[in-house]
C-alpha cells in the first residue's frame, strides 16, 4: 500500500453511533463539553476485517464483532503518564511543518498523541481539525463504527476532532483506544479552517498521503526472516520480497473459513526495509496461523495466501475449501536433548542404509501399532534390524512436505518435517517424534542423514508468487525446469543455508545429501560456475563444519544424471554413479577389467585431488530405478538406461539354473559394494529381494515387506550383509581407507597369476592381492594376529575358471572366507576354510559368475 488515498474521508462529518452513559468525550481546560462517542465495531463484508480481544480476553462467549470502543479525546492539555511501552512516529507535511504521533500502552490500553508544530497555524486564529478513522487492509474502506450498519461509505467511518493550542505553542490532541481494538491502522488529515469559516485547508504529508500510524503493532525488525517471538510476547514477521508493491498480512483464527480473519496491509514506508518487509503483532490471541498476500504492479498475484518461507510450524489451512498451508503461531516444541552425543563418525567407516519413512514400517507386517507406522516412531521401533545389517548411517529420503502429486523429490517448503511422518500427524508431533527418534539412533551409534532437495520447488510452491525473479530463473536454460530455484542468488543462498543450519540445531541432522547437486553449481544466467558461492559456502559454514556434506547429481526430472566435475575444497563427498554403472557392466559381460580395478580402488579418478576413497558413496541400487532383484531379473529393451541383465529369461522363472545364477549375481553386487574402497550405500529392500515387478519408476516401490526376511532369500541375504559389514569393521586396515592403497599393497593377476589383460574387453576374469602394511601386521595384544593378507578375485565369465592362488605369506595358509557361487550357509565364513598346500600348485576351481576372497592366516596345529 504505496498510498492512502485522501478524498474518501476528508468531509467533515458527525459520529454516527448510538448514544450510551458509559462513552464520553471531555475538552480539558476552560471548556468542557460532552457528547457520546461509543460504538461497536463489525465485521467488514461479513469476511475480513474481524476484530480481535486483547490479550487476557479469550475467544469464548463474547462476539468478536461486540468489543467496545471508547475513545478518550483530549484536546489542551496533555498529562504525561508512565507507560508500558512507545511508539514514536515522525512525519512532515507538505508545506515542511512536522506533525509527531506517539503510542502508548498504559493499562492494556492505548493513547495515541498526536502533535503538529507548525508556527503559522499557532499564530493564527484559524482551527485545526483532525479526521480521521482506522482500517487494515485497504485504506478505502475503513472499520465500520457502527455494528448494526452495513454501510461501507467510507465517510461514515470517519470523525473529525478538533486541536487545541497548548501552552507550549504545540498544536495536540489524545485519543485513547481499547486495547481489544488492535491490531488496526490509524490514518488521518488534518483541516485548517479560518474563523470565520469562509477558508478551509488541507493538511496531508509530504508524500501528498494520509498520515498513517500502526496501533497494536509496529514497524518490527527485518531480521530475523521468518516468525519470532520476543519475550515480551509479541511477534515479528519478516519476509523477503523485492519485487512486490504491496504485502498484505494474513492472519487465521481456529473457525473454519476459506478467508483470512484478519488482514494487515503493510506500509511499504514503515514496514519495510530495503527488500524485506516486516511486522510486529502485540498479541495474537485468539489468532493460530499466518500467511500472505503479495502484490506487484497491476498484476494481483496476491489473490492466493502464501506460505512464509521462513515458517519453522507448518500445517494445513482448517478450510476445506482451499488446500493451502499457513505458518503456525507456535515456537518449536522443547525437546530434552539431554545426553544426546552425535557419534561422529569418519567418513571410512560408514555403512549407509537408505529408507523412505513412510513406506519402511507402512506394511501390515511390520508389526507396529497403527498409530506409529509409517512415521518416526516407527523407524526406532525397528532398530536392531539396523544392527542386525551392521548399519551405522541412515539415509532418510526427503522429508519436507511435499507435493501429494509429484512426491517428496518435489517439496514446498524447507524448515518442518512433513507432518504425514508424526504419529498424530500433527506439526508439534511430528517434530518431537523425529528428535526422539535422531535420539534414540544416536544412542545406539547411528548417525541420521537427509537426503535434501533445494534446486527446485513443487509446482505448487509459493517462492514464485512471493518474489519470481529472485527466486527462479528469468529464462528457461538448458536442463533448467520449471520451478528450479536460483541457488546462487545471494537471497536463495541464504535461504539454503538458514535451513541447513535450522536442521543440524534444531535436530542435530548428522549429514545431508544434495539432490540434484549439479543444479547448484548454476549461476544466475545458467551458466556453470567454476566456484560456486552456496557450494563453497556450505563448505566452510562454521555451523555445517562436522556434518556430512554429499553431492548426488541425480535429477528427479531426468532419467540419466548428468557427469559433473563436483567442486569440493576436500569437503564435499559424492555419490559415485560410476561406480554404479561399472559394477553393472563388469557383472553382466561388458566392461573392461580396468574399470572394475579403479572402483574397487575407491575411484581416484574422481578423489584423488585431495580427498579419497572415503568421499566416494558406492551404491549399486537406489530407490530410483531398478531394485537389486529386478536388476538381476529384467532387461527389457525399455530398460536398457538400467545396465541389467535378467540371467536368460524375462521376469519370474521356475528354471533352477536362471534362479542360481540370478541368486549368485545379488550376492556379486553386495560382495563388490563391501570390498571397494568408499562407503557402501545400501538401499531399502533389497536385503530382502524386494522388487518393484520391472518398473524403474519411483512411484512403483512398494513398502518394507517384514514378512520378507523370513525367506531363504531374506535371511541368507541379510546374513551375507551382516558378515560383510563386520569383515569391513575387522579388516579396516585394508577395507576402510581413509587414503588410496600404495601401490606396494595391491598386487592385479589374471589367471595364472601373470598381469591382467587390462583392454582386454574378453576377459572376464580378476584377481587383487591386497597385502597389509608392515607396520600394522603386528598384534596389539596377545591374541593371534588375524590381519593376513586378502586375495579377492572376480569371474564375470559363463564358464568356469581354474585360478591359481598366489603363495601365502611364510608360516601363513589361505583361508576361503567367501564364494558366491557355493550354497547356503557355506558361501561365506568368518572362520573360513583352509585351503590345503597338497592342493596342486594352490589351483581353485571358481564357478561362472561369482566371486571369492581368501584371507591369510596363521596356520593352524
Amino acid at each position: 500500500m504505496a498510498t492512502f488515498p485522501v478524498s474518501s474521508i476528508i468531509r467533515s462529518n458527525a459520529l454516527n453511533g448510538r448514544a450510551t452513559d458509559s462513552s464520553y468525550l471531555v475538552f480539558a481546560g476552560g471548556m468542557t463539553s460532552q457528547r457520546i462517542v461509543a460504538q461497536r465495531l463489525g465485521k467488514k463484508d461479513g469476511r475480513r476485517n474481524l476484530v480481535f480481544g486483547g490479550v487476557a480476553m479469550s475467544a469464548g462467549n463474547r462476539s468478536y464483532h461486540e468489543h467496545r470502543q471508547n475513545v478518550l479525546i483530549t484536546s489542551q492539555s496533555f498529562v504525561l503518564h508512565t507507560p508500558e511501552k512507545v511508539w514514536k512516529y515522525l512525519f512532515r507535511t507538505e508545506s515542511g511543518d512536522l506533525v509527531k504521533v506517539w503510542i502508548e500502552m498504559k493499562n492494556n490500553n492505548y493513547s495515541v498523541y498526536v502533535e503538529v508544530s507548525s508556527p503559522q497555524l499557532s499564530e493564527s486564529n484559524s482551527d485545526l481539525l483532525m479526521v480521521w478513522g482506522m482500517y487494515r487492509s485497504d485504506s478505502s474502506s475503513f472499520m465500520p463504527m457502527d455494528h448494526q450498519s452495513s454501510s461501507l461509505i467510507s465517510a461514515q467511518n470517519t470523525t473529525e476532532t478538533p486541536l487545541l493550542l497548548k501552552s507550549s505553542g504545540k498544536i495536540a490532541v489524545e485519543l485513547n483506544l481499547e486495547a481489544n481494538l488492535a491490531p488496526f491502522y490509524l490514518s488521518f488529515t488534518l483541516k485548517s479552517r479560518s474563523s470565520d469559516g469562509s477558508r478551509i485547508s488541507e493538511i496531508r504529508s509530504h508524500r501528498n498521503t494520509n498520515f498513517c500510524v500502526p496501533v497494536g503493532f509496529s514497524s518490527g525488525y527485518p531480521a530475523p526472516l521468518g516468525l519470532s517471538f520476543s519475550p515480551d510476547g509479541s511477534m515479528n514477521f519478516s519476509l523477503f520480497s523485492r519485487s512486490a508493491e504491496r504485502v498484505v498480512l494474513c492472519l487465521y483464527d481456529e473457525t473454519i473459513d476459506a478467508e483470512p480473519a484478519l488482514e494487515i496491509d503493510l506500509d511499504p514506508y514503515v514496514n519495510r526495509t530495503g527488500d524485506i518487509w516486516h511486522a510486529s503483532l502485540h498479541s495474537a490471541v485468539p489468532l493460530v496461523s499466518y500467511g500472505y498476500r503479495c502484490h506487484s504492479g497491476t498484476k494481483r498475484e496476491g489473490d492466493s495466501v502464501l506460505l512464509d518461507p521462513y515458517a519453522k510450524i507448518v500445517g494445513n489451512s482448517s478450510s476445506t475449501l482451499l488446500r493451502q498451508y499457513l505458518g503456525k503461531f507456535q515456537t518449536e516444541p522443547d525437546f530434552d536433548w539431554t545426553g544426546d552425543i552425535r557419534p561422529l563418525l569418519p567418513l571410512e567407516k560408514l555403512v549407509v542404509y537408505r529408507l523412505n519413512v513412510m513406506r519402511f514400517t507402512k506394511d501390515q507386517s511390520s508389526k507396529l501399532a497403527n498409530d506409529i507406522v509409517g512415521t518416526f516412531a516407527g523407524i526406532s521401533q525397528k532398530l536392531q534390524h539396523f544392527k542386525d545389517l551392521g548399519i551405522n548411517t541412515i539415509l532418510l529420503e526427503p522429508i519436507f512436505p511435499f507435493n501429494d502429486q509429484q512426491g517428496p523429490y518435489f517439496p514446498y517448503h524447507l524448515f518442518s518435517p512433513a507432518y504425514i511422518y508424526g504419529h498424530s500427524k500433527s506439526p508439534i508431533s511430528t517434530i518431537v517424534s523425529m528428535k526422539e527418534m535422531v535420539k534414540t539412533l544416536h544412542a545406539n551409534g547411528i548417525e541420521v542423514f537427509m537426503e535434501v532437495v533445494y534446486t527446485h520447488m513443487a509446482d505448487t510452491e509459493s517462492l514464485k508468487d512471493i518474489d519470481n525473479p529472485s527466486y527462479h530463473y528469468a529464462r528457461e536454460y538448458d536442463g533448467i525446469h520449471k520451478n528450479t530455484l536460483n541457488c546462487n542468488f545471494p537471497v536463495v543462498q541464504q535461504l539454503i543455508l538458514d535451513s541447513l543450519r535450522h536442521w543440524v540445531i534444531e535436530f542435530h541432522i548428522d549429514g545431508f545429501c544434495f539432490m540434484n547437486a549439479a543444479s547448484l553449481l548454476r549461476g544466475c544466467n545458467g551458466e556453470t560456475l567454476f566456484r560456486p558461492p552456496l557450494v563453497e559456502a556450505i563448505a566452510f559454514d562454521p555451523i555445517l563444519s562436522n556434518v556430512k556434506i554429499i553431492a548426488d547429481c541425480w535429477n528427479p526430472h531426468d532419467a540419466e544424471p548428468k557427469a559433473v566435475r563436483f567442486p569440493h575444497w576436500k569437503r564435499w563427498a559424492e555419490v559415485n554413479t560410476k561406480f554404479c554403472e561399472d559394477v553393472r557392466k563388469y557383472l553382466r559381460g561388458e566392461n573392461l577389467l580396468s574399470n572394475l580395478a579403479t572402483r574397487l580402488c575407491g575411484s581416484g579418478d574422481n578423489f584423488s585431488a585431495g580427498r579419497g576413497p572415503a568421499f566416494s558413496f558406492n551404491f549399486i541400487a537406489r530407490n530410483s530405478g531398478l531394485s537389486l532383484v529386478d536388476l538381476v531379473s529384467f532387461s527389457a529393451s525399455e530398460l536398457a538406461s538400467e545396465l541389467s541383465w535378467n540371467c536368460g529369461v524375462e521376469g519370474a522363472t521356475t528354471n533352477s539354473a536362471i534362479l542360481e545364477t540370478r541368486l549368485k549375481q545379488v550376492r556379486n553386487f553386495l560382495f563388490i559394494l563391501f570390498v571397494s574402497l568408499g562407503v557402501p550405500v545400501l538401499n531399502m529392500g533389497d536385503e530382502c529381494g524386494q522388487s518393484s515387478g520391472g518398473s524403474p519408476a519411483y512411484a512403483d516401490r512398494k513398502p518394507f515387506n517384514w514378512d520378507s526376511l523370513k525367506t531363504v532369500f531374506g535371511i541368507q541375504t541379510t546374513e551375507f550383509i551382516s558378515f560383510l559389514s563386520s569383515l569391513r569393521v575387522r579388516r579396516s586396515d585394508l577395507l576402510q581407507k581413509k587414503n588410496f592403497l600404495k601401490e606396494e599393497n595391491i598386487e592385479w593377476c589374471g589367471i595364472d597369476l601373470n598381469p591382467p589383460n587390462w583392454e582386454d574387453p574378453e576377459t572376464k576374469f580378476l584377481g587383487m592381492t591386497l597385502k597389509v602394511y608392515t607396520e600394522e601386521i603386528q598384534p596389539t595384544s596377545s591374541a593371534p594376529c588375524l590381519n593376513g593378507n586378502m586375495f579377492i578375485a572376480f569371474n564375470a565369465a559363463d564358464h568356469s575358471e581354474s585360478i591359481l592362488l598366489p603363495p601365502p605369506p611364510t608360516d601363513m595358509e589361505w583361508r576361503r572366507l567367501v564364494d558366491t557361487a557355493l550354497s547356503y550357509p557355506e558361501f561365506f565364513s568368518t572362520d573360513g576354510d583352509p585351503v590345503f598346500e597338497q592342493m596342486l600348485e594352490l589351483l581353485y576351481e571358481m564357478k561362472s559368475h561369482s566371486c571369492v576372497l581368501f584371507e591369510s592366516r596363521p596356520k593352524s596345529g
